[in-house]
């Protein structure tokens, strides 16, 4: 029997910038932002908290678009300033929606954001807003990845959900290895052992450190969002 009602009452939701991107592979994607962003309204009509962290690949990678012409503390920053952008449209489309959400940045951008404020974010929370994350961490040399996690442990979310462009975690890259085997439920140990690209080291750590569980799923259905926090297996959970 399908569970009815949401096996988690909170949650960081991780959106990477490609995704958002959709087959266009830079900028935006308003389809997939729709897609997503209505899913996201059901599950806040349900009564789930939801964060949302976004990275910003789809403008600019700090340290990999920086390509050793820039220092990386400001090719970083250029990277947070990038997953703002990708923080309003969200927003945007879920206003539109009809759904109350307030956008935080742990660098101050007051004219179009709040600061990131942990009791602030948590009220918003409690009164039923979506907030998202912009900007990271705020610090150089941490992945939005990370931030997540930073922003799951400081909410006390009871789970990230990790939406990428893949359906799980794989013994190996299946693009590359035809026999690569998805995994059900693998350990962070597992994960940081088998050098798995799941997150990075410090962010699978950090959860680690923290037990917050992160599920792995494939955005191409972001129905998948609902699926998890309804409690279906979808994906690969790290815990």
């Amino acid at each position: 029997m399908e569970p009815t009602k949401p096996v988690y009452k909170r949650v960081i939701l991780k959106l990477s910038g490609e995704a958002l991107a959709g087959e266009k592979k830079f900028g935006l994607d308003f389809d997939v932002i729709e897609s997503v962003c209505k899913v996201v309204k059901e599950c806040s009509e349900m009564g789930v908290e939801v964060g949302i962290v976004v990275g910003g690949g789809n403008f600019w990678r700090g340290v990999k678009d920086g390509g050793g012409k820039m220092e990386r503390t400001r090719a970083d920053h250029m990277g947070m300033m990038a997953t703002v952008m990708n923080s309003l449209a969200v927003a945007d489309v879920l206003e539109q929606m009809g759904v109350e959400v307030r956008v935080q940045t742990s660098l101050e951008i007051r004219a179009v954001a709040e600061p990131y404020i942990r009791l602030k974010a948590d009220k918003h929370l409690k009164k039923g807003r979506v907030v998202i994350f912009g900007c990271g961490t705020g610090c150089p040399y941490f992945s939005t990845d990370t931030a997540a996690v930073l922003r799951a442990a400081e909410i006390n979310a009871d789970v990230i959900l990790l939406a990428k462009n893949i359906d799980g975690v794989y013994s190996a890259d299946p693009k590359v290895d035809p026999s690569a085997v998805r995994y059900d439920r693998i350990s962070y140990d597992d994960v940081l052992a088998q050098h798995l690209a799941v997150m990075d080291s410090t962010a699978t750590s950090m959860s680690m450190d923290n037990k917050i569980p992160v599920i792995v799923f494939a955005l191409k259905d972001p129905e998948n969002i609902k699926r998890v926090i309804m409690g279906e297996k979808v994906g690969t959970i790290v815990g």
